[in-house]
């Protein structure tokens, strides 16, 4: 990573007075973010998390609406002027995983675990709606907190967009507030706490389900000439798919191809019928993402047929690539620089491959998000449990940055001047 190299000179006023603002609402946020933790839920069907949501912003000046597929909550701030809209997402849902923290706030519920931050998202975003209606007269235009369900590979975004998320009614003032931007944070444990990075561009990669059947001829384990054994074809393929990766892909707009799963037969003397291939693709842009599609399966089937089995390639879509704007991301880049420092923000010199279902918002909102650091103070980055372990654990008073982050940005995009 490159630490971005512009500096502020004086800091503003105004980014000083709200990162003593978020400094406030910490403990707030910190006890929110912790009954979520404790009390985690999977995919789109959140009606705990949901509610301590809603109990937290109850008291805030907000028109929310309660989404109807999902458990998302969309939560309109107006301020004083017109001016469009800037959308700000939190993602809600945890992980079906066991949690081996020992925190005295670990997850209460069996096999399901807050590994990835959705909680401190949550709770950072519940806060930031809190400060920002505090500061109502500094907005011009309005501000969408987007509560959303569904990131770890249930699509929670897509099914929020499908049911009108973009839709926005007018001011009541009469006039047109169009969502003009998109803002989200992802807590990581790879940057110092309180750093913030992000990069122009494509800054997470796509994530596609990849299954391959391969068809041959059951038999007798003694007698494999009067059968046709899928099992070495089956490695044949993963070996095949993995040099068509680093022989055909540009290195420098990379994928990634990982078979995780290989599923054959039923016991030690009869040779299966069928084998099976899964795993993952992930890409950092679209014309790689079709060009390792089409080499999957041409690798497959060719294997197959050279050894007389058939295979069938099935590629399942997932998240799309995320790709921040570059405007946009300069101007993230410029807003860390102000309320986190210089000193404390990077400039990612190449996209992150893990995959984002923001992707979906940004293709159709210019917009960003952006990784803050969560790695607990005094931990050896090298060392400490990455996301989605069983043992990772985010330092909290990052929350500060993360709510003044939220905020400034939201100021910034809908200043009156």
């Amino acid at each position: 990573m490159k630490r971005a190299d512009d500096h502020r000179d004086d800091p503003d006023p105004q980014i000083t007075a709200v990162r003593e603002h978020a400094a406030e609402y910490l403990a707030r946020a910190t006890a929110l973010r912790r009954r979520l933790h404790e009390w985690p839920e999977i995919g789109n069907h959140l009606p705990r998390t949901r509610n301590e949501v809603l109990a937290d912003i109850e008291d805030l000046p907000l028109d929310v609406t309660l989404h109807e597929s999902t458990s998302g909550v969309t939560a309109l701030l107006e301020g004083t002027r017109s001016g469009p809209t800037i959308l700000l997402r939190g993602d809600m849902d945890a992980l079906p995983m066991p949690e081996d923290t020992g925190l005295d706030f670990a997850s209460r519920v069996d096999g399901c675990m807050h590994a990835c931050g959705h909680d401190t998202h949550t709770a950072m975003l519940a806060t930031a709606a809190r400060v920002l209606s505090e500061r109502r007269d500094e907005i011009s235009g309005r501000v969408m907190f987007m509560f959303q369900p569904g990131e770890e590979g249930h699509h929670g975004a897509k099914h929020m967009l499908d049911e009108g998320l973009l839709d926005v009614p007018a001011m009541s003032d009469g006039s047109e507030s169009p969502v003009t931007g998109a803002f989200a944070i992802h807590m990581t444990s790879a940057l110092p706490t309180g750093w913030v990075s992000t990069r122009p561009g494509a800054v997470m990669a796509s994530a596609d389900v990849l299954r391959v059947t391969v068809t041959g001829k059951g038999g007798h384990a003694s007698e494999p000439f009067r059968a046709t054994d899928p099992v070495p074809v089956a490695c044949e393929i993963v070996t095949a798919l993995n040099s068509m990766i680093t022989r055909s892909i540009d290195p420098f707009d990379p994928a990634v191809l990982t078979v995780a799963r290989l599923v054959a037969g039923t016991t030690n003397n009869v040779i299966p019928e069928t084998a099976m291939i899964e795993g993952t693709i992930r890409a950092v842009s679209e014309r790689t993402r079709s060009k390792v599609h089409d080499g999957v399966k041409r690798v497959a089937e060719g294997v197959a047929a050279a050894h007389g089995c058939a295979a069938e390639a099935v590629i399942e879509y997932g998240y799309p690539v995320t790709t921040n704007n570059d405007h946009f991301a300069d101007f993230s880049l410029g807003m860390a620089r102000e309320v986190a420092g210089p000193t404390a923000t990077v400039e990612l010199p190449h996209p992150v491959m893990g995959a984002e279902d923001f992707s979906y918002v940004l293709n159709e909102v210019p917009g960003a998000m952006v990784f803050l650091g969560g790695t607990p103070h005094g931990s050896d980055l090298t060392k400490a449990a990455p996301n989605h372990s069983n043992r990772v654990f985010f330092e909290e008073s990052a929350m500060t940055t993360g709510i003044a982050l939220y905020t400034s940005t939201a100021l910034r995009r809908l200043s009156p001047s």
